[in-house]
């Protein structure tokens, strides 16, 4: 299964970075992906919805850790493409809503 789409949305937040949409072999969607600034640095959050006990559950999830490592380099790999453009002034934060990379 490969990604053949990362959509991201770039977000002016302290924590929240962007917002990943992916799409798997052109035909699988997942949407609602988070990039978060944590201390070590930028990560992956799932989609998630909140449980009636207030907790936070993901709804779509690697099984793997190999395809989780998979899906963290490509997806941060075009996050931080899609931040260098944007501090090369090349797109605008206000402006973003969409950068997509297709294989």
């Amino acid at each position: 299964m490969d990604l053949t789409e990362i959509s991201v949305r770039l977000r002016d937040e302290k924590k929240l970075r962007a917002f990943v949409n992916i799409t798997f072999d052109n035909v699988f969607a997942i949407k609602g992906l988070k990039i978060i600034r944590a201390k070590q640095g930028f990560i992956l959050c799932m989609p998630s919805r909140k449980a009636e006990d207030g907790t936070q559950r993901d709804i779509a999830h690697p099984i793997t850790k190999e395809f989780r490592k998979k899906l963290e380099s490509e997806i941060l790999g075009e996050f931080m493409r899609v931040l260098d453009r944007a501090a090369k002034g090349e797109i605008d934060l206000s402006e973003v809503e969409e950068e997509e990379f297709i294989d």
